[in-house]
């Protein structure tokens, strides 16, 4: 009556581990698409941030793309005011 171990067998082993490991695969997905579905809601999806024109024209000066008076001359073109733009020291660096 109780021979082979109660009906388990090898087959019948390596399927309960399949069957045990399908299980928490299903769970790890639906855990993952709760929290983004929480972490964004389906209306609300925020745009990425685009950087400043300022921020961009400082990292082009930094890459060494534009030389500093072409850093002013852009930087005035951004701000709209005429004429050369003076630093407080009036050296006509403006950060």
């Amino acid at each position: 009556m109780y021979w082979n171990d109660h009906g388990m067998n090898g087959w019948g082993a390596g399927l309960m581990v399949l069957t045990v490991l399908l299980l928490l695969g299903v769970l790890a997905v639906v855990a993952v698409v709760a929290v983004r579905a929480l972490g964004h809601p389906v209306g609300q999806r925020s745009e990425p941030r685009r950087p400043e024109p300022e921020q961009l024209l400082a990292e082009r000066l930094a890459r060494g793309e534009i030389d500093p008076d072409e850093y002013r001359r852009r930087l005035e073109a951004l701000s709209g005011a005429p004429g050369p733009a003076r630093g407080a020291d009036g050296t006509g660096w403006t950060p």
